[in-house]
């Protein structure tokens, strides 16, 4: 009887709860707000480029223009060759385990090394084809890629980070038949007109990471160039109407922050994101505690804020990859050719140079603890192959004071590995010769290859591992009115979005035998005393009335 009254005790509070988690509002910390236009977009430039002499052209190659560049921005090659975007190498500083592309491991394309040439049509600088790229080559260095306004400005996806230079006709490998006319941009034109990156400059790279639109983060893709305040109110142009950089920083050409060890808490709150050298968290501008209510604002101790503002990724109506099977690759139809299906929608559920995958839209993020240490993996790490390999791990507990609730797209991955030597291997993927895994789809061939390449040990057996990797989830965030209802992580329900969070007593959601017992002896004692108040009145009201 206790349990169910109890209940009904905490059904009520749970109203109350979603009733001022409506009223929650982005708050004025001391009075302070984000600006509806960030600084940025009122800024003007104090050079006209177009009439610059060095500028005037015509150019024929990206490193032409580059040298045109360093002539006035002669630090500006050195700064870029000290950032990641450069090197494709970085130290975790949690963990001082060396990462970047170039050594992390990850279950979406594999291994840039012996596919230089393809991976590297996103990396800051032109021709990096193989291991002898000259990293110490100022001309290399591409400027137009992040500062290009016409948006006009393509690398080709197979020429070393190298736009096209003529016009050239390419059948893509998992497009339809035949082949298709690719323009070379204007570079003398787009020299001319360059300025502070935008939106379309960072995502040409960062929504096609993992080889397309939306395949690898699920929160970035093309819908977030021009979004609606309902898909993100920082980006969106009746929103805050934000570029990528208001947050991500950058100080000398080095960007700031690590996508291998985020700021789980931030305990220094409002600030300039600039003042610590480190990318802009949430309370950067909204402060620590930006909610009227004390007991929402109490939550932001142990939940993210992402957690409860961004209630689904992939909702702008771009389908993100949530599985990737390379096990299945090499399949060829009944015509001896490489097979590649589409579904309904037009999406590729199976490639015969990838193989299968599994996609979704508006996917509820799944939800662990991180204190601000990612255990990545390198390429040449050992692992167990009798369970599913993570990744990058995601440490923390209820238990540390650095850790907080935060969501996730976990991808789900089936890739090749050495079942000797327990490690994953190098897959040589792209290329024009005959070990190529696009060529001719054979993997003891491919990975040899690569191995090779790679100057690792292999033992020439290989098979295929489950994979798991956690990618964190903060851009497309909701409006405030859209936030995640308590009830969603309070409930007794199976699929509440907190029933993998089991180290917390969670109100709403578990039960304590003392914790039942005692509220329903506060419920009875108080049903009870109210009744016997209202009898003793009633019985002294009839004295009165009586004499």
């Amino acid at each position: 009887m206790y349990k169910k009254m109890w209940r009904m005790f905490t059904g009520g509070c749970m109203v109350v709860a979603v009733s001022l988690a409506a009223q929650a509002s982005p708050p004025p910390v001391s009075g302070v707000v984000a600006p509806a236009v960030p600084p940025s977009a009122k800024e003007k430039s104090t050079a006209d480029h177009s009439q610059l002499e060095a500028l005037k052209g015509p150019f024929t190659s990206g490193p032409e223009v580059t040298k045109a560049c360093l002539t006035c921005h002669n630090k500006a090659g050195h700064q870029v060759m000290k950032s990641i975007h450069w090197t494709w190498e970085a130290t975790n500083t949690k963990t001082g385990k060396k990462l970047g592309k170039q050594h992390a491991a990850n279950n979406f394309c594999g291994s840039i090394t012996s596919n230089e040439a393809r991976c590297t049509s996103c990396h800051a600088g032109y021709g990096w084809k193989d291991k002898n790229f000259d990293f110490a080559d100022q001309s290399n260095v591409d400027c137009l890629a992040c500062h290009d306004t016409t948006g006009t400005y393509r690398k080709f996806g197979t020429d070393a980070g190298h736009p096209l230079y003529i016009d050239r006709e390419f059948e893509p490998m998992e497009g339809p038949p035949g082949k298709k006319q690719f323009k070379a941009p204007d570079l003398t034109k787009i020299a001319q007109h360059v300025g502070s990156p935008g939106r379309k400059n960072c995502g040409n790279c960062h929504f096609n990471g993992g080889g397309g639109d939306a395949v690898k983060h699920g929160d970035l893709d093309s819908s977030l160039l021009k979004p609606k305040r309902e898909l993100d109110v920082h980006m969106a142009s009746d929103g805050a109407n934000m570029a990528c950089s208001d947050c991500h920083t950058f100080n000398a050409h080095q960007p700031s922050g690590s996508r291998y060890a985020p700021t789980a808490k931030d305990s220094h709150g409002m600030d300039l994101p600039k003042d610590d050298h480190n990318r802009a968290t949430c309370e950067s501008c909204h402060g620590a505690k930006p909610h009227k209510e004390a007991k929402i604002n109490n939550h932001a101790n142990k939940v993210a804020c992402q957690t409860c503002h961004i209630p689904e990724y992939a909702r702008g109506g771009v389908a993100t990859k949530m599985l990737w099977d390379w096990s299945t690759a090499g399949k060829k139809d009944a015509d001896g050719k490489p097979l590649f299906i589409k579904d309904d929608h037009g999406h590729l559920t199976y490639s015969a140079a990838k193989g299968d995958f599994k996609l979704g839209e508006n996917v509820r993020p799944e939800y662990k603890w991180y204190n601000g240490v990612v255990q990545q993996m390198a390429i040449t790490d050992k692992f167990d192959d009798t369970k599913v390999l993570e990744m990058n791990r995601i440490e923390g507990s209820a238990s540390d004071p650095n850790a907080r609730i935060w969501p996730f797209k976990v991808m789900h991955g089936k890739q090749p590995y050495d079942k000797v030597n327990k490690t994953l291997v190098v897959n040589h993927v792209w290329g024009d010769d005959d070990t190529a895994f696009w060529k001719h789809y054979d993997y003891a061939k491919s990975i040899k290859s690569g191995m090779e390449t790679a100057g690792l040990p292999y033992s020439g057996e290989f098979g295929f591992i489950e994979t798991r990797m956690n990618w964190f989830i903060t851009h497309m965030v909701a409006p405030k009115e859209k936030a995640v209802p308590c009830q969603e992580c309070h409930t007794r329900a199976t699929d509440g979005r907190l029933a993998a969070i089991t180290d917390i007593y969670l109100p709403g959601r578990d039960t304590k035998d003392w914790v039942d017992l005692l509220g329903g002896l506060m419920i009875a004692g108080a049903i009870g005393g109210g009744l016997l108040h209202g009898g003793i009145r009633f019985a002294t009201r009839r004295k009165e009335k009586a004499k």
